[in-house]
């Protein structure tokens, strides 16, 4: 069995705690180019900026949450996690500079 799963949740998925973490932890990460663009010019979101991540976002917790609640072994819940932020660092990617031009 996995460490996080089944500590406190019934459904064999995230604990309430790491699903906490977990899009606390995500929200986190939209605050960061918006702290930054107070500081920086460097950084220059538009408001559909904030939704496209925020939706990559989602759709990365959804799959962590998805990979822990299926019960899989260990080591596949840990490929499925890693093909889910591979897949998102790919999309993050190209959305940021191309590289599939």
């Amino acid at each position: 069995m996995n460490t996080i799963s089944n500590s406190g949740s019934s459904n064999g998925g995230l604990s309430l705690k790491a699903r906490a973490m977990l899009w606390c932890t995500a929200a986190a990460l939209l605050c960061v180019p918006l702290v930054a663009m107070i500081f920086t010019n460097e950084v220059n979101w538009a408001p559909g900026d904030f939704i496209v991540m925020g939706g990559l976002l989602a759709a990365l917790c959804a799959a962590v949450e998805l990979a822990y609640a299926l019960r899989l072994s260990r080591e596949r819940t840990f490929l499925a996690i890693a093909v889910s932020v591979a897949v998102f660092l790919m999309v993050w990617v190209e959305l940021a500079v191309g590289i599939f031009d």
